[in-house]
């Protein structure tokens, strides 16, 4: 079965360094020894120092990360954080101390807990430097010797040994039985062969004859020329994604984009009751006041710790479905979601080699084959992916068999052989690539009888094996002959007359819950896509496995071979790509999100690491490569996608209790504001003085702390959720003068009906505001009846406690600090009466304000 690895660039591109080697495996060690200057004695330690200082340390370059103040630097030159830190001072400035010094106290918190949580995501890109051997063996000043790995440099003769982590980019000089897995380059399961020789592949899957940094040497030892360290390898250019800047998220975009309405806003009304006030004729002090008091009052104070708060809670939630959440951000995108990609080894597989078929020679089910295929794997002391299969697939197959001889696989030949005696006698058992193994048959095992075999027999077990391959599986030969002369070490002579027992036939299976979780997303608006790097046939295999679209599978040749245009008509409607190099991840997501989608990657190998980097929202796995974690938002404590669909639906469920903080401000703040706007150019005094705006403002915010902890209905998550700038203006433009409306009335029965002085006036117009403001949130929370869906006891607690004292602080001594005077209980009646008004006539709007709108398309 072929691979696809990393494409093995040069990211660093220096004038200095060698070209040519994008695809060294193609070349001879001649002359690559020529281009790089060095023979196969290996450096002087003079010489290479000297290639340290030209090509530098074989390491990554360190991830971007900004200081504490850096961070809160950024944080604070949001929009949003100006106008609260400009609401505060001037606040504080025009004598209302208290208020301004609580606006400026939330920010610093709010700001406070996302830079912490932050601190943690850019730590873990740490890890990154453990996934790589810390020391090397070198060839220097003639012997070999152990060198840090990051001394390593190119023209090294290095040697690697079972269970070594490869710590550069090498042609193999030499090889003994040495195999490599690079399932975190490849996404392959399967080790792989490597041995000396010539390669014309272009394809780095093909290039058996060398050595990637950051594979697993599992068997033998190779000794390899460095052709590549640090950045110029496979592995440098995917962990090079760390140390790029990274594209803000859609929740940070669109709060920033809410933010600049805010602004536009606040100033657009505060200049125009300014102005117009003191055409007007009227005192510019008052006027002044008035002005700044009702841009405070339009900020939404609370809305970065109403964010940061809710998206903590959701976190913790989250991290109770084993989801951990390193950018608090994530947690709205990941709701936001429409189309979510992923690799297919370890997250839709087990990343686990299991025997799937054995057959005979016939290609019928029979167990003999297999139970003959793990007493050579275990007597044999292979360890293998396959030979583990073998002996986990056939439990005490080898019991009463014991070990009288055997000859070691041979990587040159592509089989191995035991000689084993037990219930059968004493058995030459032979297992290893079909076309090596059933050229030394002689005979065919078929319902338990032998017959001759020849070359149509042979055809037809071939034939057997590429539809095994069409399939998904990957299929070894058994042959066995008895062995009636004197025991002796099995040499290669022995090898011959053999007959042919069957296929074992292996796979990579699907996750059990792989296609329930798949169906549950489609279910929830989110449309998954198989990006991998192994052979597109496995993947259209596991594709109708898990209940996904398999019917064209686009491989990396393929996609390199369309431009943007093309490719994003594709995407619509293809699902599955196979042979994908890490770049070509990277430029399918890009493609889909130019496209309206908001797209997450799930990955978990060093090839993703663009993927995770480029995608709204990474996703990876506990166990996965450094790389991976570090570039990923989240990560998965159980590599499943049913955790996904757990942290989907949380993420939609935090958003929306964030937009109900949202809305309110449209309409609460927005209706009164522009009521009192109104009412300030038209009556002969201030509607409410500047401290009862602030106070208003202040209490109100207050009854909104119980938000993040409030329930959300089910159709609320159903599908994904984005900032709808449209229709939060369409909420305001409907609830918002619905407000105002009601506060005109307000005046018009106090000025007119109870004929009250300026400072009953105030206190009673207070006393409506607030009580409307407040009552308001159990009737706008919820696209239901409020009387069927009732709020949590958090923010029942937050919202009535507030009420309370909104309604009593003007009947207390305290009252007189803030300029209120108690009305008549005939006021007090009045307005209680257009409270009641104003809520029946909100739940009747209701339905138009949050009426849905845009929602982006999967592709």
């Amino acid at each position: 079965m072929r691979r696809e690895a990393a494409a093995a660039v040069d990211p660093r591109a220096s004038d200095d360094r060698p070209s040519g080697h994008a695809a060294f495996w193609t070349r001879t060690p001649q002359e690559l020894g020529d281009a790089l200057g060095c023979g196969r004695d290996g450096l002087s330690s003079a010489d290479a120092a000297a290639r340290l200082d030209r090509y530098g340390p074989n390491s990554d370059a360190g991830t971007r990360r900004d200081s504490v103040a850096r961070a809160i630097l950024r944080r604070l030159l949001e929009p949003l954080s100006l106008i609260l830190l400009a609401a505060g001072i001037v606040s504080v400035a025009t004598g209302d101390g208290v208020g301004g010094s609580i606006i400026v106290a939330i920010l610093m918190i709010s700001i406070g807990l996302d830079t912490v949580q932050e601190g943690h995501a850019v730590r873990a890109a740490e890890v990154l430097r453990r996934s790589v051997a810390l020391k090397a063996e070198v060839k220097r000043d003639g012997a070999f010797r152990e060198v840090e790995v990051a001394a390593v440099v190119p023209g090294d003769i290095l040697r690697v040994r079972a269970g070594d982590i490869v710590p550069a980019d090498a042609l193999i000089l030499e090889a003994t039985a040495c195999t490599a897995g690079e399932a975190a380059l490849t996404g392959e399961p399967y080790a792989v062969e490597k041995r000396p020789g010539a390669v014309a592949a272009p394809d780095a899957g093909e290039a058996s004859n060398a050595l990637f940094r950051s594979a697993v040497v599992q068997t033998g030892e190779a000794i390899a020329l460095v052709v590549g360290t640090g950045r110029a390898t496979v592995f440098g250019a995917a962990a090079s994604a760390l140390a790029e800047a990274q594209a803000p998220s859609p929740f940070q975009r669109d709060l920033h984009q809410f933010g600049l309405v805010i602004a536009r806003l606040t100033l657009g009304l505060a200049i125009v009751v300014l102005a117009t006030r003191v055409l007007l004729g009227r005192e510019v002090l008052d006027s002044v006041l008035f002005a700044v008091a009702l841009a405070v009052g339009l900020t939404p104070e609370l809305l970065p710790m109403i964010t940061t708060v809710t998206l903590s809670r959701g976190a913790m939630r989250m991290a109770g479905k084993k989801v951990i959440v390193k950018r608090l951000a994530s947690i709205h995108d990941l709701g936001a979601m429409t189309v979510l990609c992923t690799d297919k080894t370890g997250t839709l597989t087990s990343a686990e080699i299991t025997l799937a078929r054995s057959l005979d020679a016939a290609g019928t089910d029979d167990p003999r084959a297999a139970r003959l295929g793990a007493v050579a794997a275990s007597l044999g002391g292979d360890r293998g992916s396959l030979d583990a299969a073998l002996i986990g697939g056939s439990a005490g197959a080898s019991e009463g068999w014991t070990l009288a001889g055997r000859r070691a696989f041979d990587f040159n030949r592509r089989l191995g052989s035991v000689l084993a005696e037990g219930p059968e006698g004493r058995l030459l058992i032979v297992k290893g690539a079909p076309e090596a193994v059933l050229a030394l048959c002689t005979a065919r095992r078929t319902g338990g009888i032998v017959a001759a075999m020849g070359a149509g027999e042979r055809a037809q077990a071939i034939e057997l094996v590429h539809a095994l391959a069409a399939d998904g599986l990957r299929a070894i030969a058994v042959a066995s002959r008895p062995w009636p002369e004197a025991t002796h070490e099995v040499e290669m002579a022995d090898e011959a007359d053999l007959v042919f027992e069957g296929f074992c036939a292996f796979a990579d299976p699907p996750k059990a819950t792989a296609a329930s979780a798949i169906a549950r997303l489609a279910g929830a608006g989110v449309r998954l896509k198989i990006l991998s790097g192994d052979d597109p046939v496995v993947v259209r295999r596991l594709a109708g496995l898990v209940g996904l679209n398999a019917d064209t599978v686009l491989s990396g040749a393929e996609v390199a071979a369309l431009g943007d245009d093309a490719l994003a008509v594709q995407v619509q409607t293809v699902d599955c790509y196979g042979r994908l190099a890490p770049d070509q991840k990277s430029r399918i997501i890009k493609v889909l999100q130019a496209k309206g989608a908001v797209v997450g990657f799930l990955g978990d190998g060093i090839n993703d690491a663009p993927g995770l980097k480029a995608a709204d929202i990474g996703l990876s796995v506990e166990g996965a490569s450094g790389v991976a974690q570090a570039a990923a938002d989240m990560i998965l404590l159980d590599s499943d996608l049913g955790v996904v669909a757990d942290g989907v639906e949380e993420g939609r469920r935090t958003f929306a209790n964030i937009l109900k903080y949202v809305r309110m401000g449209a309409s609460s703040n927005f209706g009164n504001m522009l009521s009192m706007a109104v009412a300030s150019l038209a009556l002969p005094f201030l509607p409410m003085l500047p401290i009862q705006i602030l106070l208003n403002n202040l209490l109100y915010d207050l009854s909104e702390l119980g938000i993040p902890f409030d329930g959300v209905r089910s159709e609320a998550v159903a599908r994904p959720q984005v900032w709808d700038m449209g229709g939060l203006l369409r909420f305001a433009g409907v609830m918002g003068p619905l407000s105002s409306a009601f506060d005109l009335l307000t005046f018009v029965l106090l000025l007119f009906a109870f004929q009250v002085s300026p400072a009953e006036f105030r206190t009673a117009w207070f006393l409506e505001s607030m009580a409307t403001q407040i009552l308001v949130i159990f009737v706008i929370r919820t696209n239901g009846r409020p009387w069927r869906d009732r709020p949590r006891p958090a923010l029942a607690v937050s919202s009535l406690a507030a009420l309370v004292v909104a309604l009593a602080l003007p009947f207390t001594p305290a009252g007189r600090w803030f300029g209120f005077e108690p009305p008549p209980a005939t006021v007090l009646a009045g307005i209680g009466l257009v409270v009641i008004a104003y809520l029946a006539a909100a739940e009747l709007l209701k339905s138009v304000a949050l009426r849905p709108g845009h929602t982006p398309t999967a592709q």
